[in-house]
């Protein structure tokens, strides 16, 4: 079995409120993929609170914003197993940025 390491980047501009974002864009992770998470970097226009969540499991809960400031969300990094959602809320309606850098570990089979 073959691993491959992969860094990777998603920026995700969001203008609306109320929708749980996926963290990795439009899919989850594959069943043979494991996600270390470096950093979510959020950026808001206004003062909303984020929260982000792991499949229905909460892990960063109303983390407070202060508009026109980056903040970085995580002090520890995130090991997200293959086949789960990882989403971001906001809890009104400014916009804001989310940047996640991130290692993407895939277990390739070999035949």
């Amino acid at each position: 079995m073959a691993v491959v390491n992969q860094y990777k980047f998603v920026g995700i501009d969001n203008d609306t409120t109320g929708n749980a974002l996926n963290l990795f864009g439009t899919g989850v992770p594959k069943i043979n993929e494991t996600i270390i998470i470096k950093s979510i970097l959020v950026t808001s226009a206004s003062t909303p609170t984020v929260t982000v969540t792991n499949n229905s499991i909460t892990a960063i809960k109303t983390a407070a914003l202060t508009a026109d400031t980056t903040t970085e969300l995580l002090t520890q990094p995130l090991i997200v197993e293959g086949n789960t959602t990882m989403t971001v809320q906001s809890s009104n309606t400014g916009s804001f940025d989310v940047a996640i850098s991130y290692l993407n570990i895939l277990k390739e089979k070999l035949d």
